[in-house]
C-alpha cells in the first residue's frame, strides 16, 4: 500500500506548497510578535524601527531600520512584492501609520490595523486625560511632584523645565537629548506585575504617574488606583483598527486569501 503525501500546510497550494504571498508587518508590539509567529501560509516580513539595540525579535523575516518615508515604503511593498501590510505598531506611532495608509494606497495592496483597546477607567482611579506630552507637563506640579513617567524616552524634552518636579523614567534604553534636571532612571522591559509596581511607586514614593493610553497591561494603573496616586494619561491620536486582537486579525486575513 503506498502511502499518502501529508497535507500541505495551511494557505499553501496543494500543487507547490507555495504560500499564498507575502505579508510585511509594522511591528515592534507584543501584539505584532505574536501575529508574526501565528501568521501560516504566507511568507512573513515584520519590519523593526530599530530604536532599541536589542530589540526581542519575531518569528520570520525581520527588518531593521526607516524605509525613507511613505515613498520609501511604497519602493519597499513593490520590489518585494508585498500583498498585505499590517500596521501593528505602537497606538502612538502615527507617522509610520500616516506613511503606512499612503504607502498602501499607491501600491494598491489591503492596509490592516492591528490596535490593541485603549484603557478604561474603573472605580476608585483618578485619571485626568490630556492630548498630549506638553499638556501632560502643564498638568505638573499640580497633580503631583514626584512623578513615575512611563511616557518613553523620546518623550523626556517636554518635562525638560520643570525643575520643581522630580522624575523616574522607566525606559528600555538609557534616554539621550533634553531632559529634567531632576531625574531618575529606571532600565526595565515588561511585562510588569502589580506587585512590582507598587513596589516602584511605593520606593521612590511617587504621587503622580504619567503615561500614554497605550492598553495592554493595566498593572501600572492598578498600582496608582490601589496607592490613590492621580494618573495624567496622554490620548492617543486618532485612527481606526482593523481588529484588536491577532485572532481576531487572522480572520480578516482568512477572507484576503
Amino acid at each position: 500500500m503506498t502511502a499518502s503525501p501529508p497535507p500541505s500546510p495551511p494557505g499553501t497550494t496543494e500543487e507547490s506548497g507555495t504560500p499564498d504571498g507575502t505579508v510585511l508587518i509594522l511591528g515592534g508590539t507584543t501584539e505584532a510578535r505574536a501575529l508574526a509567529g501565528a501568521l501560516t501560509g504566507f511568507a512573513v516580513i515584520t519590519s523593526l524601527a530599530g530604536r532599541t539595540s536589542s530589540p526581542l525579535l519575531p518569528a520570520g523575516e525581520v527588518r531593521i531600520g526607516g524605509f525613507g518615508g511613505a515613498e520609501g515604503l511604497t519602493g519597499f511593498l513593490r520590489e518585494r512584492r508585498i500583498d498585505i501590510l499590517i500596521d501593528a505598531t505602537h497606538p502612538f506611532a502615527a507617522r509610520i501609520s500616516a506613511n503606512a495608509a499612503v504607502a498602501a494606497g499607491a501600491a494598491g495592496i489591503p492596509l490592516l490595523v492591528l490596535r490593541r483597546p485603549g484603557w478604561t477607567e474603573r472605580p476608585g482611579d483618578d485619571w485626568r486625560r490630556v492630548p498630549d506630552l506638553d499638556a501632560a507637563a502643564a498638568a505638573l506640579p499640580e497633580a503631583g511632584r514626584r512623578v513615575f513617567l512611563t511616557t518613553g524616552r523620546q518623550g523626556l524634552a517636554a518635562f525638560a523645565h520643570l525643575d520643581e518636579c522630580w522624575f523616574l523614567a522607566r525606559s528600555v534604553e538609557p534616554p539621550a537629548g533634553p531632559r529634567p534636571r531632576n531625574l531618575d532612571v529606571l532600565l526595565d522591559r515588561g511585562p510588569f506585575t502589580l506587585d512590582g509596581e507598587l513596589r516602584v511607586m511605593r520606593d521612590h514614593r511617587i504621587d503622580v504617574l504619567v503615561s500614554k493610553d497605550s492598553g495592554g497591561s493595566t498593572a501600572k494603573l492598578d498600582a496608582a488606583r490601589t496607592l490613590g496616586i492621580p494618573v495624567v494619561l496622554v490620548e492617543r491620536p486618532p485612527g481606526t483598527a482593523t481588529a484588536t486582537t491577532v485572532e481576531e486579525l487572522l480572520k480578516v486575513i482568512e477572507t484576503l486569501r
